[in-house]
C-alpha cells in the first residue's frame, strides 16, 4: 500500500492544479507578494494567539486558578500512562 502525503485531504495533483490556476490568474510576478502577504498574516495570527494565551495564563495565575504543582503532577501521570501504553502496544505492533 502506498501512502501519499495529503494536505487537508488534497492530493498532490490537486495542489499542482490549484497552483497552476493561481499562476494563470495572478501571474508569476505577483506570487512572491501574495506569499509574503500570507506569511505576514499567518504570523500575526500566531502572535495574537500567543498573546491571548499569555493573558489567560497570567490572569489565571493572578486569581489562583492555576496550581502549577497540581498541573505538573497531572502531566507527569499522563506521561507515565502514555509511556506504559507505548510499551504495551510496541510489543503488539507488527513489523512492516
Amino acid at each position: 500500500m502506498i501512502h501519499q502525503l495529503t494536505l487537508l485531504f488534497i492530493g498532490g495533483t490537486e495542489i499542482i492544479f490549484v497552483l497552476f490556476i493561481v499562476v494563470l490568474v495572478f501571474g508569476a510576478d505577483k506570487l512572491p507578494e501574495i506569499a509574503r502577504g500570507l506569511g505576514k498574516g499567518m504570523r500575526q495570527i500566531k502572535d495574537a494567539t500567543n498573546d491571548i494565551k499569555q493573558e489567560v495564563t497570567k490572569s489565571a495565575k493572578e486569581n489562583n486558578i492555576i496550581d502549577s504543582d497540581v498541573t505538573k503532577n497531572i502531566n507527569d501521570e499522563i506521561k507515565k500512562v502514555k509511556d506504559d501504553l507505548e510499551d504495551f502496544t510496541g510489543s503488539l505492533k507488527r513489523d512492516k
